[in-house]
């Protein structure tokens, strides 16, 4: 598996690429243990996560999009204040930008975190009834 890193992203590729040099019963018998360690892998997520976040329901997503959608605010309200008088920005400004782009970037990312351990199976969703 490999992973590629773009910007705040992560892509990851999980296609199985057997070596040209393996017999096809070498490249199966391989597939079967990579199998194998996939699924430990999912079961340690499932037991921690599970039990570090029980169920997680709609109003759980959308108090993380909230405060999500308020990082986002805060970072283009500051930088559209710094910029209203049409000069450079100084370090100091950079630097408060910089914290603030982070902060929306990392709740993103718990966002999008979050909802790949619902679509995996790692956390229950509980639907809104």
């Amino acid at each position: 598996m490999s992973t590629t890193v773009t910007n705040t992203l992560r892509a990851r590729s999980d296609r199985f690429e057997p070596e040209a040099e393996l017999d096809p019963a070498e490249q199966r018998k391989l597939r079967g243990h990579l199998d194998q360690i996939d699924y430990a892998a999912y079961a340690a997520n499932r037991a921690v996560l599970g039990q570090a976040l029980g169920n997680v329901d709609l109003r759980a997503f959308e108090r993380l999009a909230i405060a999500t959608a308020h990082a986002r605010a805060s970072w283009v309200t500051a930088v559209v204040g710094m910029t209203e008088a049409g000069t450079a920005l100084s370090a100091a400004q950079v630097a408060e930008l910089a914290a603030l782009r982070l902060a929306f970037d990392e709740m993103t990312e718990a966002y999008d975190a979050m909802r790949r351990l619902v679509e995996r199976g790692y956390i229950h969703y509980q639907p809104k009834v």
